[in-house]
């Protein structure tokens, strides 16, 4: 009784093209991928209608206009819809920001998206550090 039954037959075909399908769409849609002129650490993507744009850190001035007199050369900067959003990089290597505050997360890219579901459509207020202005 180890016949296979036509129905096997027809899922296991089945099963076989789909994967090799996804595995033709996946490498299609790798090679013609538009980002590819974009330099390598830097996000600029389009998620639930907002822009996120994540550019690496530059190795002078200071993070933020300068505004935190230094000492935190090395973040990158975060922006939604061309607003900068406040990140910071704790002590075990997560990241946190004024947005998500006591909810951590793994990378600039993931804390980015948590704050445009969190903001709900609001636009992000400017970051003013000390009582200034932005």
């Amino acid at each position: 009784m180890n016949k296979i039954t036509r129905r096997q037959a027809l899922g296991t075909a089945a099963g076989a093209l789909s994967a090799l399908g996804i595995a033709g769409a996946t490498a299609h849609a790798a090679a013609a991928d538009s980002r590819a002129s974009i330099p390598a650490g830097t996000v600029d993507e389009v998620y639930q209608g907002r822009r996120i744009q994540i550019t690496p850190a530059t190795s002078g001035g200071g993070h933020h206009g300068g505004h935190h007199g230094g000492g935190h050369d090395g973040l990158p900067t975060v922006r939604l819809d061309g607003r900068e959003l406040h990140v910071m990089r704790n002590a075990d290597g997560t990241w946190i920001s004024v947005v998500n505050h006591y909810e951590t997360f793994a990378d600039p890219t993931s804390l980015a998206r948590a704050a445009v579901r969190e903001l709900q459509g609001a636009a992000l207020a400017p970051f003013a550090p000390m009582g200034g202005t932005a």
